[in-house]
């Protein structure tokens, strides 16, 4: 079980955290893009297969579809389809060969994906994990950042820095 997988409910999660709820409610594809983004910056730190399923089911004629979006997949279900049923059936497939944990607060989907044998991660859990992997990738960025502002003039000898201040000058 190398390989791990992680099954995200997309609208249960944006609707748990306060933040994506506020943007939920001035507009719903601004806070799924948000979402898209933060999975994306997760991803590439926890290194894990990050799959974000969003609910279609009411889109009349919807064929579903699922897309690689930077590092991780986003996943619009069929119409007729709800993002719990997709990913039911998608961690009993997976959970067979892979860890398998599934992100969500319903809770009934968890009790049906721990009988399948994936682990449950509430929303809460998952915005916890989500603010220490953004506080570590904060803290890399900062350990990088140049102490000072990076001049031109800082880096160049002083013959040369001498030319282009006369230049500057017009001397």
């Amino acid at each position: 079980m190398s390989k791990e997988y992680l099954l995200v409910d997309g609208y249960n999660i944006i609707f748990a955290w306060n933040e994506l709820k506020k943007l939920a409610e001035e507009s719903i594809d601004a806070a799924r893009d948000r979402l898209i983004t933060i999975m994306c910056n997760y991803q590439g730190v926890k290194k894990m297969e990050l799959i974000l399923v969003f609910d279609a089911y009411k889109v009349a004629g919807g064929i579903g579809s699922v897309a690689k979006h930077g590092n991780i997949y986003v996943v619009y279900t069929k119409e007729a389809e709800t993002a719990d049923q997709y990913i039911e059936k998608t961690s009993h497939i997976l959970s067979k060969n892979y860890k398998v944990t599934v992100a969500t607060s319903d809770g009934l989907e968890q009790v049906i994906i721990l009988s399948q044998g994936s682990l449950r991660m509430s929303a809460r859990d998952l915005y916890a994990d989500v603010s220490s992997v953004t506080q570590d990738i904060r803290q890399r960025i900062n350990q990088y950042k140049p102490v000072k502002n990076n001049m031109l003039m800082d880096n160049l000898d002083r013959e040369a820095a001498d030319f282009l201040e006369k230049l500057r000058r017009k001397k």
